[in-house]
C-alpha cells in the first residue's frame, strides 16, 4: 500500500526541479551554470511526463498471461521522455562544447562579457564601428550642456 501524501511528493519534487532549472536559467549570469539549470528543468520536465501518464497501482504494459484487465500505466509518455533523454544529452553536449569554444576564444563564461567581446568582434569583422553606449544620443547630436548647478549639486546654499 502507498502512503497518500507520495504522489504530491513526486508531483511537488518535478514541479521544484522545473522552478529551480527554469529560475537559474534565468538569473544565472555565468554560462556553466546555465546549461547545469537547463539539465534540471529538463529533468524536471521528464520527470512530469511521466508522473502524467502513471496509474498508481496499474501494472507494466505487456500483454500476457490474462493481465488484459488490469489498468496499466501509459507507456507514450515513457517513450517520449526517453527520446526527450536522448535529445536533451546532445543539446548538453553540444552547449558544453560551445562554452568550452567561447572560453577558450574569450577568456570567460559571463554572459555579459562574452555578449560585448562578440559584439566588438562582429563589429569588426563587419567594418562598422561596435556600439558604445544604447544611450548615446541617436544622429551622432551633441548632448545639451549640464547647468552649472546641476554639476555641483545644487544650486541652494
Amino acid at each position: 500500500m502507498m502512503p497518500a501524501g507520495l504522489p504530491f511528493l513526486f508531483y511537488a519534487g518535478a514541479i521544484g526541479l522545473l522552478v529551480i532549472g527554469i529560475s537559474g536559467i534565468v538569473l544565472s549570469r555565468n554560462l556553466f551554470r546555465i546549461i547545469l539549470a537547463l539539465a534540471l528543468a529538463e529533468a524536471g520536465a521528464n520527470l512530469l511526463l511521466v508522473l502524467a501518464g502513471w496509474h498508481w497501482g496499474g501494472s507494466a504494459p505487456i500483454l500476457g498471461q490474462g493481465k488484459a484487465l488490469e489498468t496499466m500505466v501509459d507507456p507514450v509518455p515513457q517513450a517520449l521522455v526517453l527520446t526527450a533523454i536522448v535529445i536533451g544529452v546532445g543539446i548538453q553536449a553540444l552547449a558544453l562544447a560551445l562554452a568550452v569554444r567561447a572560453y577558450r576564444a574569450y577568456g570567460t563564461l559571463d554572459m555579459r562579457r562574452l555578449r560585448n567581446r562578440m559584439n566588438r568582434d562582429i563589429a569588426a569583422a563587419a567594418g562598422i564601428p561596435a556600439e558604445s553606449s544604447r544611450d548615446a544620443p541617436a544622429g551622432g547630436r551633441p548632448t545639451p550642456p549640464v547647468p552649472a548647478a546641476h554639476r555641483s549639486g545644487g544650486g541652494r546654499a
